[in-house]
Formats: C-alpha cells, structure tokens, sequence
C-alpha cells in the first residue's frame, strides 16, 4: 500500500525474493478441455495486522505495491474489500491516516475496484441485525468518497467471516437492507484457510528479523501453494458432482504478507490449471450464482457449500492445512 506520490512505483529490492522466500514453481497441469474462468477478491482492506510484519504506513505501502504488481503484470481484475476501522489506529497523527486512505487509492490508480467489508469486521450471526447495520454504513464513508472521485460508485459487499446468519428471517433481512442501499453481495467459492498459513508466515518473518533465519518463511509459503492446488482440485471436483460443470469461480484471499510475496506464484498455479481471469462481475453473469441459497448456519462457507446445503445434500468435506501449519497457528495465540 502507498501513498499517492508512490503511484505506479514498485522499490526492484522489495519485489526480489530471498531464496527462503522464493515461490515454488507452479507444478506442470494439463487445462481442461472447457477454459475455466476466476474472479479474484482481496479481503481486510488496507490489511490485516496479524498477518503482516509491521502495520506501519509505510511498510503497508510496500507491501500494496507488491500486491499490486503481481495483479499487474498478469492482467488480473480484483476487487478489494475494506473495513474502514483500519484506517483508524489508536495514538496516529492525521498524516498516518491519511497515508493509510492513500492505500486504497492505490488499489484504484491501479484501476481495480473496492468493495465494503463493514468497518470492524464484526460477525452477522453474534450482532444485533441494527447493529450490524450500523457497521456496514459505518465502513463506506471513505470508500464511497474514493470511488465517487473517479465517476464511480460503492456496490460491493463482502460478508466477515462469510457468516450469513443463523436465521433465515435474520439472513434475508439484511439482503434487503443491502438492495435496498445498492450492494450486491460478492459470494465466494474458492473459501480456504490462507489467513492460517498468513498468520504463521507474517511471525515467521518478524522473529526472521532478529534470528535471520527466513527459512519457516519458505516452507510456510510453499506449504500454501501446494495447499492452494489442492483447494482448487477440491473445488473443480465439488462443482463437477453439484453442477456436472465447473462455474466461474470466486477466489477469496486477503491484503497480507503472504500474498504480497506469493500472489504471483499462486495466479500462476491458477492458470496453469486453465484458468483466465476475470471481473467479479462477469463471474457472476454464472447461472450457478441464480440457484436457490438458504443455508443460515454458524460456518462461514464457500457459496458451494450453500448450494449442497440448499440441495439436501452433505457438505463436501474441504481441505484442511497440514497438521505442523495448523499447530503453528495455535501456538501463536498462546
């Protein structure tokens, strides 16, 4: 992320990898015989503190501009999803905020597309339905004056968590409430647990500082890719036996250090599988995404999981990290 002098600047020393931290080469995969196609969304807009080394502005700014170059040089479409309490940091001058509103609009100089994600990223099923509400007018201010200064207007909504609701009453009002304020709602289909390999990779990187010893770094980050390959095998699968065809997919991924230094790798792997990349709203031109949805529930699931659901069926079990990334992430709370 970056302020606004930084436009379409990209620091060579920050987009060089150490070999610890290298991508792993995407492994050889035939296209399918039917082009398959991705819409890209980036949630935890500027980013998520856990999961980046410093949630300084300036760090923040590198760490966009990576992001952004990996979008940029494949031609990808994104939208990014902010909640504007991060903008928002307690003991801040307003320059640091500023240079924090700086970062969305880099996302926009970049020519993507934002998206909102409530302003404090609270949960559907625990808030109070008004409160909810609240949050989500509470979380566009900036985001509407951005876009507006560009000819454009706020209409995406992404839910935290992908928690719905617990009640369908619940569930459906809200979806009114967002009509009824011109949202429509991004789903998601390629959901996975990349904060988790995030989180371990972004600490992995802070103690790499002091010890320099990146190498957790690198495992954590090729662990993820291959995990990433198997979640799209998942998915590619699950919509075969759901749909007996492969909808345009959604992915879901986040605004962190692990994807400011792997994107390009993991869009790469995409494509090798025969994916092209496209807009959120060309994916959902998809019939798929008009087909009956009422799962409530205390799970924030891939839209897919919604349909199985909605079918009477059972949810296809998804793939899980591996047992040391999972421990890793545990330790980290304690």
């Amino acid at each position: 992320m970056r302020v606004s002098t930084l436009r379409g600047f990209v620091p060579l020393l920050l987009l060089a990898a150490s070999p610890a931290l290298a991508a792993a080469p995407a492994p050889p995969t035939a296209p399918p015989a039917t082009a398959r196609a991705m819409a890209v969304t980036i949630d935890d807009l500027p980013a998520p503190p856990r999961s980046v080394v410093s949630n300084e502005p300036a760090a923040l700014a590198a760490l966009t501009q990576r992001l952004l170059a990996a979008l940029g040089e494949r031609k990808v479409p994104a939208v990014g999803f902010v909640n504007e309490g991060k903008l928002e940091v307690e003991g801040e001058s307003p320059a640091a905020r500023e240079a924090r509103v700086a970062l969305l609009r880099l996302w926009l100089d970049a020519g993507l597309e934002l998206g909102n994600h409530t302003y404090s990223h609270p949960s559907l099923n625990k808030l109070p339905l008004a409160e909810f509400e609240a949050d989500v007018l509470r979380g566009e201010p900036v985001t509407r004056a951005l876009l507006a200064e560009r000819g454009r207007t706020l209409r995406w909504f992404r839910h935290p968590f992908l928690q719905v609701g617990l009640e369908l009453d619940k569930r459906r009002a809200f979806e009114r409430f967002l009509a009824e304020h011109a949202y429509t709602v991004a789903p998601v289909t390629i959901d996975n647990d990349e904060w988790i390999f995030a989180a371990v990779y972004a600490d992995a990187l802070r103690t790499g500082r002091q010890t320099g010893d990146r190498a957790l770094a690198g495992r954590v980050a090729a662990a993820y890719l291959d995990t990433m390959d198997t979640v799209f095998a998942f998915i590619e699968e699950t919509s075969r036996k759901l749909l007996d065809r492969e909808p345009a997919q959604i992915l879901l991924i986040h605004a962190n250090e692990l994807n400011a230094d792997h994107l390009g790798a993991l869009l790469d792997r995409a494509a090798a599988r025969g994916y092209r990349f496209v807009p959120l709203d060309e994916a959902l031109k998809d019939p798929a995404y008009s087909l009956p949805d009422d799962y409530v529930g205390a799970w924030g699931i891939s839209w897919l999981h919604h349909w199985e659901i909605t079918a009477g069926r059972k949810r296809s079990p998804s793939p899980d990290p591996p047992d040391w990334i999972l421990k890793a992430h545990e330790a980290l709370a304690k």
